[in-house]
């Protein structure tokens, strides 16, 4: 990749993960991580999560690449506290939401920053739920990348190829889009389902008969709300309008049930199986 040293900002599920690959993957560049958590710090050192630990984040403006690994509100705060930096230096951060950041990196370091999105994660935050290998495979968005600079540009091709992401291109305001659609949205009604069991009058016999499909619908409402409250502040606007597309799809089907329309249900879910042709 050629980057002699890497900064890590954020030493939880994602910071944390990322620095687990890195440090297989490039044994001889040394990785720096920060955290401003004194109680993920004490963890991330335990874990060995990265080579060694920075005493202030100006050493990781120091490294070849920067990593902000941290959430949006916090990113947006901090990229506009980062000066003197070389040239060559190349920041990313992996914040789920995109045009706000984007729209906020000063100008001064504009050529200097490549913002992306890598999809994966799990309900799960803090250093203890880091995981090697948790960006195979999976998919990273780039986002505004014609305002960055030809050799931050590559730093972070090579990285997420190493790392075994499959990249992809998108504008900023595009990916906010689609992002509340297939991952905003999706936590949104995840909280729903469960304060809606939490809010009956015996939940935890709800509960006891809970298989497959409840778990799997309602584990990531386990997700951090410091963490979600952000990304639906930033991305409100489209949250809203994806919100109101799927309350649309809620409506037709209670009407079909209480007209007792079986050939219409059935269409209705027929039509929903063609999403898995397209995945």
């Amino acid at each position: 990749m050629g980057v002699r040293s890497i900064g890590i900002v954020g030493l939880g599920l994602m910071g944390g993960s990322i620095g687990l690959s890195l440090k297989k993957l490039y044994p001889q560049t040394s990785i720096v991580g920060y955290d401003h958590n004194l109680t993920h710090i004490k963890e991330a050192k335990d874990l060995n999560l990265v080579d060694r630990l920075a005493d202030n984040i100006e050493e990781i403006w120091q490294c070849d690449l920067a990593i902000l690994a941290i959430p949006v509100d916090s990113i947006i705060s901090i990229i506009k506290q980062i000066n003197n930096i070389s040239q060559n230096t190349t920041i990313i951060d992996m914040g789920s939401t995109k045009k706000l950041i984007c729209d906020s990196i000063p100008d001064a370091i504009r050529s200097n920053f490549v913002a992306t999105h890598p999809m994966t994660g799990t309900e799960k935050s803090g250093p203890t739920a880091a995981i090697d290998g948790l960006y195979n495979g999976k998919t990273v968005v780039l986002c505004d990348v014609d305002k960055s600079g030809e050799h931050q540009q590559e730093v972070v091709k090579n990285l997420y190829e190493a790392l075994g992401m499959n990249i992809i291109y998108m504008d900023s305001t595009s990916h906010d889009q689609h992002a509340a659609f297939i991952s905003h949205m999706p936590h949104a009604i995840s909280y729903a389902l469960a304060n809606t069991v939490m809010r009956q009058e015996d939940p935890k016999s709800i509960v006891a008969l809970a298989g497959g499909g409840f778990r799997d619908m309602s584990r990531i409402a386990k997700s951090s709300p410091v963490m979600w409250e952000s990304i639906f502040r930033q991305n409100r606007i489209n949250v809203l309008d994806s919100v109101k597309h799927f309350k649309q799809e809620l409506d037709a089907f209670e009407k079909m049930l209480n007209d007792e329309n079986w050939d219409g249900i059935k269409k209705w879910m027929t039509d929903a199986n063609s999403l898995h042709d397209i995945l």
